[in-house]
């Protein structure tokens, strides 16, 4: 009989500690979090593009030899006017001479011509000879003129067409690989490609924009949503295929006004300077148009987006202080933040940390964003202390109970 109030303690004290764990309220999770507010942000478009030469020129025969050399090293920059093949001259030399001597068997002709016209000219005046005797003489001089004129210009072809057995690059830039060797046979009337020469600062970058996300950039300008720049020019930046930006700015410097029917696209161009000749023509890019600035934009903090493979989501503040989880439209990122299109309004709290923590309706405590990791800190040290001080309370009930 003793032993049933130690039995009826020991009873009592372990349903006191089961009724008090079932009455305890969750903690609320200190989070960081920021205050959606619109706010002026750039307009950014992002599009894939891929790079271009400003100028390509194909070097093609002039005359038609045998290549005897080639002046230049494949793959380095040219200059204009930078010898870069040599044809054999020998028969165009030939052809060259011959046209002289014809040359000068003309100018002989008419000198000879013309004085027979100097003699004749007085002896028409005395009537020693006839007028039509005069008039044969200046033609013929006239004939012996027209055929010196005709010789010099053959001359002249020939000289050009000597000339063209030294081929020269017509621009400036990088000259490719040589499509002739040694010995090959070029052909005038073929046009044979001897190499090309490409253009590469500045360079092009061309890409297409759907004509309804062309459309609703004007609306939006034309409605005063989206601002443009002083200058109105477009700005481009450029990514590489691994992500990595390319240092120097270019500009829109070319818009189609017509849409491509099979596309639906509008085409674009933008320059950029390519000193170091990073940029190579064909390279694939992705560029990023900043058209002008967005009056009412909202940004969120990346890491406070959770991206899967279907849609994007942040963790919102309730006004019950409990996480909501809220879907949106994400656009491009700005600054390490994400621009949502769709999903957000002025004075919604986003979470920004503890994101790994947060289910749906569990209770939060929301501080300043940049207080997050004091917070979090400080909340555990309030939990331990608290845990503490239930876990004395209890052991000193048991003790007073027996």
């Amino acid at each position: 009989m003793k032993f049933r109030p130690l039995l009826a303690a020991v009873l009592c004290a372990l349903a006191g500690c089961s009724g008090n764990s079932e009455s305890e309220a969750p903690q609320a999770l200190p989070v960081e979090t920021v205050t959606i507010k619109e706010e002026q942000i750039p307009n950014i478009v992002e599009l894939p593009g891929r790079t271009e030469a400003v100028r390509i020129a194909e070097v093609r025969a002039r005359v038609t030899g045998i290549v005897q050399r080639r002046l230049y090293e494949e793959g380095v920059d040219v200059g204009a006017g930078q010898p870069l093949f040599r044809i054999d001259p020998s028969e165009l030399r030939a052809s060259y001479a011959q046209s002289e001597a014809s040359l000068a068997r003309a100018r002989a002709t008419a000198t000879n011509a013309q004085a027979v016209v100097d003699r004749y000219k007085p002896l028409v005046g005395e009537n020693a000879i006839s007028q039509q005797e005069y008039d044969a003489a200046v033609a013929a001089a006239r004939e012996a003129k027209a055929n010196v004129a005709q010789i010099k210009a053959e001359l002249q072809a020939a000289s050009l067409q000597l000339g063209y057995t030294t081929v020269e690059a017509p621009i400036s830039g990088r000259a490719g690989r040589a499509q002739v060797t040694e010995g090959a046979l070029v052909s005038q009337p073929e046009g044979t490609l001897m190499t090309r020469i490409e253009q590469l600062d500045p360079i092009y970058v061309t890409f297409s924009q759907a004509a309804d996300d062309m459309l609703a950039i004007r609306r939006a300008i034309t409605e005063g949503k989206v601002v443009l720049n002083d200058n109105d020019k477009v700005e481009v930046s450029l990514k590489f295929s691994d992500g990595t930006d390319y240092p120097i700015k270019g500009v829109i410097d070319f818009l189609d006004y017509s849409v491509d029917e099979n596309t639906g696209t509008v085409a674009m161009r933008a320059t950029f300077p390519n000193p170091d000749k990073l940029l190579l023509p064909g390279e694939f890019v992705r560029a990023r148009l900043i058209a002008g600035q967005r009056k009412a934009g909202i940004l969120v903090p990346q890491k406070a987006v959770v991206i899967s493979a279907t849609n994007a989501s942040v963790f919102v503040v309730s006004k019950d202080s409990t996480v909501q989880v809220r879907q949106v439209e994400v656009g491009t990122m700005v600054d390490k933040s994400w621009v949502i299109e769709k999903g957000l309004e002025p004075g919604d709290q986003v979470i920004v940390n503890n994101i790994q923590k947060l289910q749906p309706d569990m209770p939060v405590k929301p501080v300043q964003q940049g207080k997050g990791k004091a917070a979090d800190a400080q909340g555990d040290r309030e939990a331990a202390a608290k845990s503490g001080e239930k876990q004395s309370s209890r052991s000193k009930t048991a003790s007073e109970k027996q």
